[in-house]
C-alpha cells in the first residue's frame, strides 16, 4: 500500500488517525470497521459515518453506505467520551531548535493511547507550543514521573532516537520501595523478560537468556522503607517496576505489580514512587554532553520510619 499521508490537519494537537483498507470480503465501509474496532458500543461507528466524522484519502468524508474499497485508509479523529483532567502541569526544563526536555509528572501519558487522548504529554505540548511537528524521542510510562525529551525538529528526530537505540543514553531512576536486610546491594539484575500469558499490558520474568538488565543501589533506609537508585542498561517494557517486583521489593503504588489493581491509577493521591531522575548523552550535533536532572521527588509512605539507617 501507499505511504499514509493525513489529509487532515491536527485540531487541538491531535493529529488524525488512520486505518488501512486491506483486501478482505466486507460489503461496506461500516461493516469492516465494525470487525476492525468490535469493543466499541454499536451504534458509535454508524453514527460516526452519519455525521461525516469518518475520511477518505483527499480528506472528504465517506457516506455511511460506502462500498468497500481496498488499497487506500481512512482517517478519523480519536474521542474519548470520558476524559478525566489530569491535575498536574508539565515543567519545561530545556528547549531550544530541535528538543524540549519536560519533567513529566505522575498520571500523564506520553502519546494517546487506550482512554487518553488529550490528557497526554504530546498533545498538551502540541497545544501549548503551536507546533504540530513534535514527538517523543523516548516514552515514559503513565505512572511514571520524571524526565522526558522531545524531539521539535523532524529533521533531527531520527539522531536523537538513534542514541537511545544505540544505549548511548544513561538513564538514572530512583524509587521507594520495601526495604530487604538480606538483598546484598548494590547490584545487578539481569532477566529475561516477556509478556505474561494472557496479558498484553504486563511483563513477568521467563526462563531463558537474560534480554534486561538494571543496577540497584540503595540510596537510604528507613525502616521497612528504602530509597533505591535504579540504572537499566537495556529498555524492556516496564523494566524497573517488573525487576523490582521480582525481587520482592514492588515499588510503592504500583498498580500493576506484583497484583493488578482494579483502580489502575486514578487516584491522584496514590502515586507510583518511580521517578526517571536524569538522563546524561552525548548531543549528536553539538558534540557537547548534556543532562537533565528532575526536580520533583519521590514520597516516603506515611508509615515510614524517620530513622535513616
Amino acid at each position: 500500500m501507499k505511504k499514509a499521508v493525513a489529509p487532515l490537519p491536527p485540531i487541538d494537537g491531535l493529529a488524525p488517525s488512520c486505518v488501512a483498507l486491506i483486501p478482505g470480503p466486507w460489503p461496506t465501509m461500516l461493516a469492516f470497521l465494525e470487525e476492525k474496532f468490535p469493543y466499541l458500543e454499536p451504534g458509535v461507528l454508524a453514527t460516526r459515518l452519519q455525521n461525516g466524522e469518518i475520511y477518505d484519502d483527499l480528506g472528504q468524508a465517506i457516506p455511511a453506505d460506502s462500498p468497500y474499497q481496498p488499497g487506500s485508509y481512512l482517517w478519523y479523529y480519536r474521542t474519548v467520551r470520558s476524559e478525566t483532567r489530569v491535575p498536574f502541569e508539565i515543567e519545561v526544563l530545556y528547549r531550544d531548535d530541535r528538543i524540549i526536555v519536560i519533567d513529566k509528572p505522575h498520571f500523564l501519558s506520553a502519546i494517546p493511547a487506550g482512554r487518553f487522548v488529550k490528557e497526554t504529554v504530546l498533545v498538551r505540548l502540541r497545544v501549548l507550543l503551536g507546533q504540530q511537528d513534535i514527538a517523543p524521542v523516548h516514552r515514559l510510562d503513565r505512572e511514571t514521573a520524571g524526565v522526558m525529551m522531545l524531539c521539535l525538529d523532524k529533521n533531527s528526530r531520527s539522531a536523537y532516537q538513534q542514541l537511545f537505540e544505540s544505549r548511548n543514553v544513561q538513564k538514572t531512576y530512583e524509587a521507594i520501595a520495601p526495604y530487604r536486610a538480606d538483598l546484598a546491594l548494590p547490584l545487578v539484575h539481569r532477566s529475561r523478560l516477556a509478556h505474561e500469558d494472557g496479558k498484553f499490558f504486563s511483563m513477568s520474568e521467563v526462563p531463558g537468556e537474560p534480554n534486561s538488565e538494571t543496577k540497584i543501589s540503595l540510596l537510604e533506609r528507613r525502616g521497612d522503607w528504602a530509597h533505591y537508585q535504579l540504572e537499566p542498561h537495556t529498555g524492556k517494557k516496564h523494566q524497573l517496576r517488573a525487576h523490582l517486583a521480582a525481587l520482592q521489593i514492588p515499588i510503592l503504588n504500583d498498580p500493576w505489580y506484583p497484583v493488578v489493581l482494579d483502580d489502575k491509577g486514578d487516584d491522584f493521591s496514590q502515586p507510583l514512587q518511580l521517578l526517571a531522575r536524569e538522563l546524561k548523552f552525548i548531543d549528536p550535533f553539538s558534540g557537547q554532553e548534556r543532562v537533565f536532572t528532575s526536580r520533583r521527588s519521590l514520597q516516603w509512605p506515611a508509615a515510614a520510619d524517620m530513622t535513616q539507617a
